[in-house]
This record gives structure tokens, sequence and C-alpha cells, in this order.
């Protein structure tokens, strides 16, 4: 939760840097079990009430995710040695959705680049690297 609250509180808009797969992943879950939560209450509460009022809060919740949901995706792009662009690469029918998740998995890029500092710190370096290769 600290990690979708991270996200929303400290980089709401910020395009710039890099965000490591754990930062990614999470906000994505927690996109998720708000989405679920949502057909949930639409499922029970909304037809028992049919109130708009419940259609609205779910619309505001969608406005106000998609600027950070948008930030954190092109700053994993960024952690991957990819520009941001490459977002779009998810136009691509079927082919390009799937492009697009691989480079969400990769692990970041050693050291820095040209976004930034590796945002897993200390850890990642050379040294770290070499343990366990011959």
């Amino acid at each position: 939760m600290n990690w979708y609250l991270k996200v929303l509180k400290d980089n709401y808009s910020n395009f710039n840097g890099r965000a490591r797969r754990k930062e990614f992943w999470m906000f994505i879950l927690f996109q998720y079990i708000a989405t679920i939560v949502f057909v949930i209450i639409f499922a029970f509460i909304g037809d028992l009430l049919n109130s708009p009022a419940i259609m609205f809060i779910s619309y505001v919740y969608i406005l106000a995710t998609i600027i950070p949901s948008l930030a954190v995706t092109v700053r994993r792009l960024h952690d991957v040695g990819k520009s941001g662009w490459y977002y779009f690469v998810s136009i691509i029918p079927v082919i390009g959705g799937i492009w697009l998740f691989v480079l969400l998995c990769l692990d970041s890029e050693n050291g820095s680049n040209k976004w930034g500092e590796n945002p897993k710190g200390f850890g990642n370096n050379s040294l770290i690297d070499q343990i366990g290769v011959e």
C-alpha cells in the first residue's frame, strides 16, 4: 500500500526519473483491487440504489489516477533504459501489448542512465552482479 501511496502523493505527475519494478507492479496491483471493489459496489449496491453518485465516485477515481498511472509507466520504461514514448508501442495490435508487458517486466539497467540513478540504490553495482559468476 505504501508503494501505491508513494506514486499518488510523491510522484503524482512526475514523468522524470526511474521507477523500479516493485513500485510499478504494486501500483498496478492496487489499481486492480480498487477496480474490483468498484465492480462489487456496482453489482450489489448500485442495482439496489440505482444511484448516479456511485458512478460519479468511480469516474472521479479513474480521472484522478490516469496521470499517476501514465507517470509510473513512463518512469518504469526509463528504468529499463527506454524512452517514455515506448508506451505508444502498445497501440500495435497484439504484439505491441506483449512487447510493452515484457519491457515492464525487465530488470533495471545497472548503474545510472540518462534518466537518473538506479532506484535500487546500493547493492546493484558491478561487484554484486559478479557474485556467483565464474
